[in-house]
């Protein structure tokens, strides 16, 4: 009797008293279980209730690969996967414990999602040289990469388009060439990352012959046509100018150029012909305060020398005097005035 009263008073003592947990809960940071690789990820476990010190632990797995424990007097604990991989991509769950037993959480999925690859891409062609009119496939493809993962294609810089693939395997894209086509192509890969970009590969397109001989012949023409064009301005500018000089000298009869000197001179007072080197001189002849000059006439014919007295032309008027007096000079005057 008096045992089975010591195993009571020892069963009261050593009883437990508080709230067992319960409601745990198992959470991911990021959420929804979606991690880049090498990033970290969290395992947050969590329980509704439970009081004094709780155990918290983790399991991977179906087989439940514990992964760690913690005790604290918190409704809450975490544990950190610092760099993720891609096998860290697994089903995980956790426990907690206050004393009262264990309780579990639900399985949660983790996918851990791997960055894209630089890309490869090459450049299909029916021939070893590619010609206008031939089909090229453009083919892009990463070789690492969760999808989906999006492909774009540049040529020369400019967008040829985009395609994006839900799972394994590039994505190509068809051209009919032209000459235009010609120059450098890369493409681009991403999947929530940085776009990775591939190396540049140049496409060098061959003319055909006779194509060329049309391209070069309508060259010809076109440069042909510039030369014409120009020549044929330059020639109408210079015809619009003859005929403006042409009307203004007709208008201004006073700039036409002078009528030319006779050859066959003399002086009217000379017996023998004398060759002139011009129409009239000034003769450095001064009498008193008077200057004069000595001017040329045309000698006349010989059947009419002795009929006609000499004449001389001033200004083509005929004067019958051979000196004229000009002006009269002063003290401080040294111009002579030209008759003309």
């Amino acid at each position: 009797m008096l045992l089975r009263l010591l195993l009571l008073i020892w069963a009261l003592l050593c009883e437990p008293k508080g709230i067992p947990v319960s409601d745990v809960n198992l959470q991911t940071r990021p959420p929804e279980g979606q991690v880049m690789e090498g990033k970290k990820l969290v395992l947050v476990c969590s329980a509704a209730k439970g009081t004094g010190y709780i155990t918290f632990l983790w399991y991977k797995g179906a087989l439940g690969l514990s992964l760690g424990m913690k005790t604290q007097r918190s409704l809450t604990a975490e544990l950190e996967i610092l760099a993720a991989r891609e096998s860290d991509a697994e089903r995980y769950y956790c426990a907690a414990d206050n004393g009262y037993g264990l309780s579990l959480s639900g399985l949660v999925s983790v996918t851990v999602r791997t960055p894209a690859s630089r890309p490869i891409l090459t450049l299909w062609t029916p021939s070893a040289q590619a010609e206008v009119g031939d089909v090229v496939e453009l083919h892009c493809e990463a070789q690492r990469g969760s999808p989906p993962i999006l492909y774009q294609f540049y040529h020369e810089g400019v967008t040829l388009g985009n395609s994006s693939v839900s799972s394994g395997g590039g994505v190509s894209v068809n051209l009919s060439l032209t000459i235009e086509h010609s120059g450098n192509y890369f493409c681009e890969a991403a999947n929530g990352l940085e776009a990775q970009r591939s190396e540049v590969v140049t496409l060098n397109i061959r003319v055909p012959t006779e194509e060329r001989r049309d391209f070069i012949t309508s060259g010809a023409l076109e440069t042909l046509l510039g030369i014409i064009c120009t020549t044929t301005v330059a020639l109408l500018f210079c015809y619009w100018v003859k005929r403006k000089i042409g009307k203004r000298s007709a208008r201004d009869p006073l700039r036409s150029l002078p009528s030319p000197v006779p050859q066959d001179s003399s002086y009217c007072n000379s017996p023998s012909p004398v060759q002139p080197q011009s129409v009239y001189e000034n003769v450095n002849v001064v009498r008193g305060d008077e200057v004069y000059s000595l001017v040329y006439c045309v000698q006349q014919e010989e059947e009419s020398a002795a009929a006609e007295s000499p004449r001389i032309l001033i200004e083509n008027k005929v004067s019958p005097a051979i000196y004229s007096m000009l002006k009269k000079a002063r003290a401080t005057a040294l111009d002579y005035d030209d008759v003309m």
